[in-house]
């Protein structure tokens, strides 16, 4: 299976059929059929609840989706926890709804990396129940009164506010295809490395829905913007601003703090730990190319890689071919490798990393940021937030 993802995704990203080896070019019809196929579902899914045969539910709090329109490495959820810090430091408690898919490895990050905050996180496929469960539990405050929004852009306000317990936004995790919850803001992650693939719908390419669909975004983000040209970026830009010309674009990075070992998550070593070391970049993430580019970044003397499928389980099989590897570089340089993964893989099963022993591990620790560049910037992505949040609180109070 591990291998049929593999060409898949090989598929999903080439540019020129005739260039794939006769075994990738053997499963192109069938792709192409099942793309079609898909096509059909997507499109008759989303006219049903355009004619009200499908019933869009309403939250009675803020909601934000933050999706996608491909599969894996857009920096959704780290996107999610960008937003949960803001929110939580100015007084806002936030809702965060997840499907948990594959083990919920995500799920199990977030709530790490938040935990002291006021954030909650839901999870399960009827995203409109866990969100009622929790609405009901911990009760939630009215986004309609005068003012609600304003701590959002206080200048040096880090959890200077105790939030309430009571919800006063919701944050859907991959959203942009949960179309039966009525949102109040939609934010698009792009991987700037790789935006759209072949083009093609899945599984023939890596789109989840039709380029067209961006029109519904309010607010498209360019992660991995530091790991792409200038050109490649504007040209980017300019491709999402022909789809919707008023599209707000920002960029985002992943920016690396420290490592922790896979043994003890308690500890916290510099980035300076990898320089001038050989290194096994390991993982099973949508986008390992954004991860290596990083590592590369701190200054190991080699870089090796062995990736799987994104949220692929580690078994013991996995384990001997990474062992047989590090010693192949043991070997070959004359010093111990050091393997460096993610917090996404190490969260989805931490006790079979550390089977690599006597090798270290080290988990990278990265945050989201977004930084100035064409105009924009972390203070107008904020603002704009803001504004679009004031003004569809008001739009609600009006109805109301």
């Amino acid at each position: 299976m591990e291998k049929l993802k593999r060409i898949v995704s090989e598929i999903a990203y080439s540019h020129d059929f005739s260039k794939l080896p006769l075994l990738h070019r053997s499963f192109i019809p069938l792709l192409s059929m099942l793309s079609s196929l898909y096509n059909l579902s997507v499109t008759t899914r989303h006219h049903l609840y355009f004619l009200g045969i499908f019933r869009k539910k309403r939250l009675p709090v803020p909601v934000i989706s933050v999706g996608n329109l491909t599969w894996g490495g857009n920096g959704k959820t780290p996107m999610v926890e960008f937003l949960c810090h803001w929110f939580s430091n100015s007084g806002i408690s936030p809702l965060i709804l997840s499907r948990g898919y594959a083990g919920g490895d995500e799920v199990k990050m977030l709530e790490r990396h938040l935990l002291g905050t006021s954030a909650k996180v839901g999870v399960g496929a009827n995203r409109a129940l866990s969100a009622t469960l929790f609405l009901e539990k911990y009760g939630y405050t009215d986004s309609r009164v005068n003012g609600f929004f304003d701590n959002l852009l206080l200048v040096n306000k880090v959890g200077t506010d105790v939030p309430s317990d009571k919800i006063g936004v919701t944050i859907l995790d991959d959203g942009m295809q949960h179309v039966c919850l009525v949102r109040d803001l939609d934010i698009v992650m792009v991987n700037g490395m790789m935006p759209w693939g072949n083009n093609e719908l899945i599984p023939l390419g890596p789109l989840r829905e039709p380029l067209s669909s961006l029109a519904r975004a309010d607010i498209v983000v360019i992660h991995h913007a530091d790991l792409v040209s200038e050109q490649k970026l504007i040209h980017l830009k300019l491709g999402i601003q022909e789809i919707k010309k008023s599209l707000p674009v920002f960029f985002s990075s992943m920016v690396p703090s420290h490592f922790f070992t896979v043994y003890n998550v308690g500890t916290r070593l510099p980035l300076s730990a990898v320089k001038n070391r050989v290194l096994l970049c390991l993982s099973a993430i949508g986008s390992p190319n954004g991860f290596v580019k990083c590592v590369e970044k701190l200054g190991p003397s080699h870089v090796d890689q062995l990736h799987y499928s994104d949220h692929y389980l580690f078994h013991s099989k996995d384990i001997y071919v990474m062992t047989r590897r590090l010693r192949e570089l043991y070997h070959k340089f004359g010093s111990r490798p050091i393997v460096v993964t993610t917090e996404k893989d190490y969260d989805r099963d931490s006790e079979i990393l550390s089977q690599l022993h006597p090798f270290d591990v080290l988990v990278l620790c990265s945050q989201l940021q977004l930084f100035s560049y064409n105009g924009s910037s972390e203070n107008k992505f904020k603002e704009l937030i803001k504004q679009l949040l004031d003004s569809r609180s008001g739009k609600h109070k009006r109805s109301g």
